[in-house]
């Protein structure tokens, strides 16, 4: 099973530890978050790499089997491909914040199920610590679409939700204010992330909240600083939906030419609408070499929305 939680920023798979953090930088922003993720019980039969496998048919000319290609193994810093890249889908977060969105707990569950029909890398599933209900959504999805694994392709999604930089709600996602200087931003997500280790989480994943309007020298400190406390990811998010395409590669192109340690983890993305340029932000930033997407059904989310899963895949 795999739960990925997410502190505005928290991934969590469910049978491994998976955390993500993301930090709100102190630019705009109010409070860090992170993205944890449970590891999932990965079968004895997964392949680790993304060619494909063929399982030889007789050679019968009549009972020819197609080539089965295996997904590729689900390994928090890096993936097996270097040019394959994550699609983490928040339709069920993000994109339940779209203006008069409200999905119940069952509700959720059909769309997990739909959207583990479409093979998305993992899906961020909602805020735990927002309420009873949402916790108990989220656990279900975890235990039952985290642990359906297809037998012919070894395809499981990676479950992820997301937390606050919060003690609380990290052990709220683990169950399943205002910053003034960098200084105090840095040392709260470093704090935040070794919380969730010490809970048990392994996979954690980084984010800087408006990061696309923050200095680029202290993304890249405080990127940093979060891959020497072992993150797996770190995201650059387009918050607010500013950015154009040009500024947004070279800030990625920045990032992985000037932070320490970034080529050890997965660079992701999450962007959104405002300006009708989330797709164009998300393909120039992979463009520059990010290895994850973040993306919602529809590009659905807050105010205008998301990155669209159709239209980035």
């Amino acid at each position: 099973m795999a739960l990925s939680l997410l502190t505005y920023s928290i991934k969590i798979p469910t049978t491994a530890s998976t955390v993500v953090v993301r930090p709100v930088l102190p630019i705009r922003s109010s409070l860090p978050s992170l993205r944890l993720t449970f590891p999932h019980r990965t079968p004895t039969s997964f392949i680790s790499c993304c060619s494909s496998v063929s399982e030889k048919a007789a050679t019968s000319g009549i009972d020819l089997k197609p080539d089965v290609e295996r997904w590729p193994k689900y390994i928090p810093n890096k993936h097996p491909d270097k040019n394959y890249v994550r699609v983490l889908d928040t339709t069920l977060r993000d994109g339940e914040q779209s203006p008069g969105g409200a999905l119940t707990p069952a509700q959720k569950l059909e769309i997990a199920r739909k959207l583990a029909k479409l093979r998305v890398d993992v899906m961020d599933v909602g805020f735990p610590a927002s309420s009873e209900e949402e916790l108990e959504a989220v656990k279900t999805i975890a235990k039952t679409v985290g642990n359906e694994v297809d037998e012919e392709t070894g395809y499981v999604p990676v479950i992820c939700v997301i937390s606050r930089c919060k003690h609380k709600d990290i052990e709220a996602a683990w169950e399943l204010g205002g910053v003034e200087t960098k200084e105090e931003v840095i040392e709260m997500a470093k704090s935040s992330i070794r919380f969730a280790k010490k809970l048990g989480f392994t996979d954690i994943q980084f984010g800087c909240e408006d990061g696309g309007r923050s200095e680029k020298d202290f993304l890249c400190k405080i990127m940093g600083e979060a891959i020497k406390e072992g993150v797996k990811t770190v995201t650059l998010a387009d918050t607010v939906g500013i950015n154009i395409p040009q500024e947004f590669g070279k800030m990625v192109t920045y990032l992985k030419a000037n932070t320490p340690g970034i080529d050890d983890v997965v660079v992701s993305l999450h962007c959104h609408n405002d300006l009708g340029l989330a797709t164009a932000n998300t393909i120039a930033g992979v463009r520059a070499g990010a290895r994850q997407v973040e993306v919602t059904v529809n590009g659905i989310g807050e105010r205008s929305g998301n990155a669209s899963l159709e239209e980035v895949s």
